[in-house]
């Protein structure tokens, strides 16, 4: 591994979402007909654990239906020339089933709980049900082990060190406006090459050696690929 460049790609929503997964930021902040706040908070958990539950039950049948597309395929293969770490701000497993080994998932993981009382109890969750009345070993009902809005994003500090030691830094699927996932980019050298792949790039200032690659994700790894010269 050791003469491999590390390379870094930060993964968002525009990736799964040619795999069939539903994103909210596109829909006015509403996720399939629900308020994000109402499904995606501590407040909306306190307000209806029934319905948060029942919504992630969802998100989990959709994503056992769905298969990693070319991009995430594209991105596995690039271990073969790199030594290749994925951030991703996305919850569900179609990087680790496209092949991918070195997973980061800054926003939790679709498919495990955790306790409501000791956040350092996680379990796997089999299939895709979560209901009230699934308790961890203290006896306290689990929830989705999913970061929701207001709460603290753990792995950031350790994405932020992933980034500071990049050699080549890609942002893929993501506009860069989801917080703080979106500062990652600023811990990376100014002379590391960086590559943006998504169908609207923001103006970003202040950033050096930026090749914008104006293209859905499966499209864009392809591109990125012959820019790395392992195409």
């Amino acid at each position: 591994m050791g003469n491999k460049k590390r390379l870094t790609i930060l993964s968002g929503a525009g990736i799964s979402a040619e795999s069939g997964i539903a994103t909210f930021r596109d829909s006015d902040g509403l996720w399939e007909g629900h308020d994000v706040m109402e499904v995606a908070s501590p407040v909306g958990w306190e307000n209806n654990p029934e319905l948060v539950l029942d919504f992630y039950n969802q998100r989990r049948k959709a994503a056992l239906k769905a298969q990693p597309n070319a991009a995430h395929l594209g991105i596995a293969g690039l271990e073969e020339h790199f030594e290749v770490t994925v951030v991703t701000q996305n919850v569900d497993d179609l990087h680790e089933r496209a092949g991918s080994t070195n997973v980061l998932h800054l926003h939790g993981k679709l498919f495990e709980s955790r306790s409501t009382t000791d956040p350092n109890l996680i379990y796997p969750i089999d299939g895709w049900e979560l209901n009230i009345g699934d308790h961890c070993e203290k006896g306290s009902q689990l929830r989705p082990n999913i970061v929701w809005f207001g709460e603290m994003v753990p792995m950031i500090e350790v994405a932020a060190r992933i980034a500071a030691r990049s050699e080549i830094f890609v942002v893929v699927g993501t506009s860069l406006a989801v917080y703080p996932a979106a500062s990652l980019i600023d811990y990376v050298d100014t002379d590391v090459p960086k590559y943006l792949i998504d169908p609207k790039i923001p103006m970003l200032n202040g950033h050096y050696n930026l090749t914008p690659i104006e293209e859905r994700a499966t499209v864009g790894i392809e591109k990125l690929k012959q820019y790395l010269g392992v195409a």
